[in-house]
């Protein structure tokens, strides 16, 4: 028998984990002890401040339903989600499209629309349109490619924070043509503030931080044999462009509405971008998030 005092603790909970089979799990959980153990020892956490992480975990967990993602909040607002994205990036064989966050508003069940279909249904503000192509990084058409588009109302919320997620708006799926190009209609997005009503947005208040993001678009595009790509696009305008509280704006992806005698649809001010799709390789790992409604809770 061994007294263990604040250093050996850690030296026998790694001992007892050493025999774990899998490889990577035993790498991973090895990891998140020494770290764990040493955050605990760099900030001598007291038993009320452990006992308060743990209610503060056990909140976020209950906050969670088959519509809300707490916990993906909560590494979003981290920079953990953003983190955990920069790193698969460099996974990559070749530098496609800038990407950025999926957050916790993707749904696998948005209907394909035809090129020029308005995503949002009953709109109330100015519409605009959305075009651009999608080639692979030579700059080679990528017809059929399939560009999910997903977004807020002109009033800041999505889908899924209004009726219980029960109706389908402001997102839809669209096929790249022959030359990979692609158009839709919509309304400008209102940046908005991340659900402040859970244990994540106490956090953020307790933090003095704004909790809100800037306006955007999502897009997610993927075609055999290349890389899926998740990202954003943010309109450059908003006045919180340059302090996302989930840090997915990237310079690349900055935008705006614009006249454009080139747009697909002349007579709306447009948003020109054309994406480029890196070639996927042998045993990537999918998408950095998940749709929320497929998630347990």
């Amino acid at each position: 028998m061994q007294d263990l005092d604040e250093f050996t603790v850690t030296e026998a909970a790694l001992a007892q984990m050493a025999g774990t089979d899998d490889a990577r799990l035993r790498q991973i959980m090895d990891a998140a002890v020494r770290h764990l153990h040493a955050f605990a020892r760099e900030v001598d956490l007291t038993p009320a401040e452990w006992l308060n992480g743990i209610q503060f975990l056990t909140a976020v967990g209950q906050a969670c339903t088959p519509v809300r993602q707490e916990f993906i909040l909560l590494a979003d607002v981290l920079g953990l989600s953003a983190l955990v994205n920069i790193l698969h990036d460099k996974k990559a064989a070749e530098l496609g499209s800038q990407s950025s966050l999926l957050g916790p508003f993707y749904r696998e069940d948005a209907p394909e629309m035809e090129a020029g279909t308005r995503i949002v249904k009953n709109p109330t503000a100015e519409e605009i349109a959305v075009y651009g192509r999608v080639t692979d990084t030579a700059g080679n058409p990528v017809p059929g490619a399939l560009i999910r588009v997903w977004q807020t109302s002109e009033h800041g919320l999505y889908d899924l924070q209004q009726n219980g997620g029960a109706e389908l708006d402001m997102r839809g799926n669209f096929r790249a043509d022959s030359t990979g190009a692609f158009c839709f209609r919509t309304v400008r997005p209102l940046g908005y503030a991340i659900p402040m009503d859970g244990p994540v947005g106490a956090l953020v208040r307790s933090q003095n931080r704004h909790g809100f993001r800037p306006s955007h678009l999502h897009v997610m595009i993927g075609a055999e044999g290349f890389r899926e790509l998740v990202t954003a696009l943010y309109f450059g305008d908003d006045p919180h462009i340059d302090s996302d509280t989930v840090f997915g704006v990237s310079a690349s992806l900055v935008v705006r509405a614009q006249d454009d005698p080139s747009s697909p649809i002349p007579q709306l001010r447009s948003v020109r971008y054309d994406f480029k799709l890196a070639r996927a390789t042998e045993g990537e790992t999918g998408r950095v998030g998940g749709d929320p409604t497929k998630l347990a809770v």
